[in-house]
């Protein structure tokens, strides 16, 4: 499975942040990493610079999205927490949440 683009990670990413909780982002890579169900081999799999896992770059990206629409907020570095505006948007995946 090629590793999904970082809009992919946003209704999930939404997901686990609902609770309203103080999250690291590297909790927040290992849940949708879970979720997508990738391979320990599509996990280390490098961007072209060799310096930064592809997978958790997406996810950062994903995050970096919703701070610049206020939607999530750093609490300190690589720590996030939901916002109220963040909370208002529906979350149409209920199902598939994690």
């Amino acid at each position: 499975m090629a590793i999904p683009d970082f809009q992919s990670f946003m209704l999930p990413l939404l997901n686990f942040s609902a609770n309203k909780q103080e999250h690291s982002l590297q909790d927040a890579v290992e849940s949708l990493a879970t979720k997508f169900e990738l391979t320990f081999e599509e996990r280390q799999e490098l961007l072209p610079s060799g310096k930064q896992a592809r997978f958790d770059n997406r996810v950062a990206w994903a995050r970096s999205h919703f701070k610049q629409a206020a939607l999530v907020v750093s609490t300190r570095r690589r720590f996030f927490r939901i916002t109220e505006r963040g909370l208002a948007l529906p979350r149409t995946d209920s199902k598939k949440s994690i």
